[in-house]
């Protein structure tokens, strides 16, 4: 699995999970750059995600829903605060209503998104999630957070394959 480790500190009220791949940090980062390519891995299997709208740049907004094996659809959204291609990216996420604003009922937090190359083509990624309380770390953890984020970016390996196999 590409998950290498997921450090929870409730001191500093954050999770990390940091993955590496046999992947270019250019290639790691169309990951989130095209909405084709985020919505094969943001979301895990059972939730898979359907991107509808994609503004990835400072000031830009990132609209999705994610569709539940029930049907439901639990909706989210990202501010995008930091750009910075291929290198980092840093959004407020939060969860949105049916008519796209925020739900202000759930927490919300920052995520600082870290992609750096490591040698021999490989590139690790590194995204933290900071939160605002203890509270909302507790309640966003107990919704499903880590195991959501760990299948959500476990999934990239097979993505990444794909690509070796369109060049052979």
């Amino acid at each position: 699995m590409t998950v290498t480790e997921v450090r929870k500190n409730a001191d500093d009220l954050t999770m990390t999970l940091t993955a590496e791949f046999d992947a270019s940090p250019e290639r790691v980062w169309q990951l989130w750059a095209d909405p084709r390519q985020l919505e094969r891995w943001w979301g895990p299997p059972t939730y898979p995600a359907t991107v509808d709208s994609h503004d990835l740049r400072s000031g830009g907004r990132v609209e999705y829903h994610m569709t539940g094996p029930e049907g439901d659809q639990p909706r989210g959204y990202w501010e995008i605060a930091e750009a910075d291609a291929p290198r980092s990216l840093t959004f407020h996420d939060g969860f949105a209503n049916d008519d796209g604003t925020p739900n202000t009922d759930l927490p919300s937090n920052e995520s600082r998104v870290r992609i750096e190359a490591i040698g021999d083509g490989r590139t690790r990624m590194s995204i933290d999630s900071i939160f605002p309380s203890n509270e909302a770390m507790e309640q966003l953890l107990a919704m499903g957070m880590e195991d959501g984020l760990t299948q959500a970016v476990g999934q990239i390996d097979a993505i990444l394959a794909e690509d070796a196999v369109r060049s052979a």
